[in-house]
């Protein structure tokens, strides 16, 4: 596909925070529509590096950066400059990344994020988190589904929701994402477009588990179907609707973490899967891993709302190591039959 830049009608200055592989992908993305952006990282080195070579060879080698892509290492320098901020930062650190930014904060720009995952410790989604440290009026807006950063870094064709209370916002941020291989759409249903962007991460790592012991794609269908199951329960109980969690950031999402090896939850399940140990398995992707993190925030809200959640408490067990995952395959297959629902 062609990189060329998307002339636009009303270009903005866009700071993109986190130059991951996610943040480097969506900057691309931004930049390629014709928007200036300022992709800010951590560490003086690794932005100057990516300068020297124009491109993040770190996480996305061979993409090169566009003529409106400019590195800033400032994060002062690229919030105070920029009309719209995009959070990308693994969902760990998003209330911190939030604390930093708001001094600089001029009161007049559009915030989105595009990082998945819980509140570690609370189980809060990250619109919540923002809400107490920005203020509940604060704009807010999260871009997720089916999105591996390496094929938008290619520019190959790919659809995203953005969700946000407020659809004018939404739509705001779908106009300068939007463009070439890059196809956006809106909801305002938020819960549930951020709910489908955490757990399915959970359930990419169960089903590279499933892949890792080499037991079927019958097993694997059965770990996503009802994994799905799970992931609309939980949603219906957190007031989001069942629609969304049928879309690009419920099962769309589910579909490509499941299935595809770039996945870096399913990879880490499938090294689990065949007798890697998890300190071997995290430090061979060397990129952060949200499954490992949001299935222990899963059970959290698994007891808050009283819903039974038995694939992603196996996975949980398997991971904080109380099972092992043929135990874990063993419990789950010993269960009573029942209806399914």
């Amino acid at each position: 596909m062609s990189d060329s830049v998307i002339p636009s009608t009303n270009p903005k200055t866009i700071a993109v925070l986190g130059a991951g592989s996610w943040g480097t992908a969506l900057a691309l993305q931004l930049a390629r529509c014709g928007h200036q952006v300022l992709l800010w990282g951590r560490g003086e080195a690794r932005c100057a590096q990516m300068v020297r070579e124009n491109e993040n060879s770190r996480y996305l080698p061979g993409a090169a950066f566009p003529e409106t892509l400019t590195v800033e290492p400032s994060l002062a320098a690229a919030v105070e400059a920029a009309d719209r901020i995009l959070l990308v930062t693994p969902s760990h650190g998003f209330p911190d990344m939030l604390t930093q930014i708001k001094p600089l904060l001029t009161g007049q720009q559009d915030l989105a994020w595009a990082s998945k995952g819980f509140e570690p410790g609370s189980g809060r989604l990250l619109h919540q988190v923002l809400a107490e440290v920005l203020g509940d009026d604060a704009p807010m807006a999260v871009v997720t589904g089916p999105s591996f950063a390496r094929e938008v870094a290619d520019n190959l064709p790919t659809a995203v929701t953005v969700a946000s209370p407020d659809l004018s916002h939404a739509q705001r941020w779908v106009d300068v994402l939007h463009g070439g291989s890059f196809r956006a759409y809106v909801t305002d249903d938020i819960i549930g477009a951020e709910l489908g962007g955490a757990v399915k991460n959970v359930l990419a790592v169960g089903t590279g588990i499933i892949d890792g012991m080499q037991l079927g794609t019958n097993a694997r269908a059965a770990m996503m179907t009802r994994g799905l199951a799970e992931m609309m329960r939980l949603s219906e109980a957190m007031g989001a609707r069942r629609e969304t969690l049928m879309g690009l950031s419920g099962i769309g999402d589910l579909i490509l973490t499941c299935t595809g090896d770039l996945s870096r939850n399913r990879r880490f399940g499938l090294a689990i899967g065949r007798g890697t140990s998890q300190a071997d398995a995290l430090a061979d992707i060397d990129q952060v891993v949200e499954g490992v993190r949001t299935a222990e925030e899963l059970m959290r809200l698994s007891r808050r709302y009283d819903i039974e959640l038995p694939i992603s408490e196996q996975i949980s067990k398997i991971l904080d190591g109380s099972i092992t995952p043929t135990e874990g395959v063993r419990n789950l297959m010993s269960r009573d039959p029942k209806a399914e629902a």
